[in-house]
């Protein structure tokens, strides 16, 4: 079973003061709709960038933003869906962000899809060794555990992740700093284990009550301090899992770790305080209702009122066929109302309670 050895040092107590604080300020100041939906989407974008550039993504955060959106880069193709990966894998965590659900193996194994193929299909763990190089020299800097011990660690990781957020006494951050050391120090595949690992942070974070609405992220922190990150990261005394790091004391990482984000929440708490200011009404709980399609057709309402299943299916860029079946979903749970019924000009507008987001906006 995991049994991490760290110490609780006066930075680390200081760094979870100031997130504690934070924390509770943000949530409790008022953010308007139209405010808290640009915050998530300004976040998503940084996470995406900072992310993929840790792993040598050579696209600018102009760029991120341009492929998001449609643009191609020639030459740049690998750069190109690295970034759309991550950025469905954000969304996927998002969907996933269910307050004190369990983690499970089969959340991590489909976050590494999307990173690694844009798709949420379950991967497979590696099946043989692999080592990590110096990207100059060549040298070995680590060699994970063998790939016959990989599905072991991964059960005990996962399996101490909800104990811990179960029994409440280990603070979040530190679960989180932990797992993400963890899960980097197995490195159950062959590629795309630091993209997951950051995405794996965030989950927990968010199932720990930390998603602070989605309007911060931590990668920028670890792109910005990027030798630190490898330095904290980097522990035991020998290069081999088995020699060392398996009993390391990780209190290096778990400090770098909760210092990023105080710094992240100390930027989020004048950024949401800014909103605050200008008279904004906090609609959150009603937001986090709505998974990343319905927020994108907040939008679409916000201009129009009515909108027909073309019009849906070409704001989300799905088929009006996978509308039709989707639109039934939502007349169900109330997100839509169906204003005109008829075959060829059939129609909707929002919910009772979703109209009302649009229309406190303009109060």
């Amino acid at each position: 079973m995991f049994a991490p050895k760290f110490r609780i040092t006066s930075s680390i107590t200081t760094a979870l003061m100031s997130v504690e604080a934070d924390r509770q300020v943000i949530m409790e100041l008022p953010i308007d709709v139209e405010m808290l939906g640009s915050l998530r989407e300004t976040a998503k974008l940084a996470a995406t960038h900072y992310s993929t550039q840790i792993e040598g993504n050579r696209l600018t955060q102009i760029q991120v933003q341009e492929t998001l959106a449609g643009a191609h880069f020639p030459g740049r193709e690998r750069d190109v869906s690295e970034v759309r990966n991550y950025y469905r894998a954000i969304e996927e965590v998002e969907r996933l962000a269910k307050p004190l659900a369990p983690l499970t193996e089969e959340d991590i194994r489909q976050i590494h899809g999307l990173v690694l193929h844009g798709r949420p299909s379950p991967t497979p763990y590696r099946d043989e060794q692999n080592v990590i190089r110096d990207s100059v020299s060549g040298g070995i800097v680590y060699m994970p555990p063998e790939a016959k011990d990989v599905p072991e660690l991964m059960r005990d990781l996962v399996a101490w992740v909800n104990g811990e957020l179960e029994q409440g006494e280990t603070p979040a951050p530190i679960i989180a700093a932990l797992a993400h050391y963890q899960y980097a120090t197995i490195h159950p595949y062959y590629d795309g284990n630091g993209r997951t690992a950051r995405l794996l942070t965030t989950l927990i974070l968010h199932r720990a009550g930390y998603g602070l609405k989605g309007i911060y992220n931590l990668e920028e922190y670890y792109a910005q301090n990027l030798p630190g990150y490898y330095q904290a990261m980097d522990v035991g005394a020998s290069h081999n899992y088995y020699f060392g790091r398996v009993e390391a004391d990780v209190t290096e990482f778990i400090a770098y770790f909760c210092q990023g984000m105080a710094q992240a929440f100390a930027a989020v708490r004048t950024q949401a305080m800014n909103a605050a200011g200008r008279g904004a009404h906090d609609r959150s709980p009603l937001l986090r209702r709505l998974d990343p399609r319905k927020r994108r057709l907040l939008d679409l309402f916000r201009k129009h009122g009515t909108v027909t299943t073309a019009e849906i299916a070409a704001h989300l860029g799905l088929s009006p066929r996978t509308i039709v079946a989707l639109s039934r979903d939502w007349l169900k749970d109330g997100f839509l109302t169906l204003h005109d019924p008829s075959r060829k000009n059939r129609s909707y507008g929002l919910g009772q309670d979703y109209e009302r987001l649009i229309v406190d906006e303009g109060r």
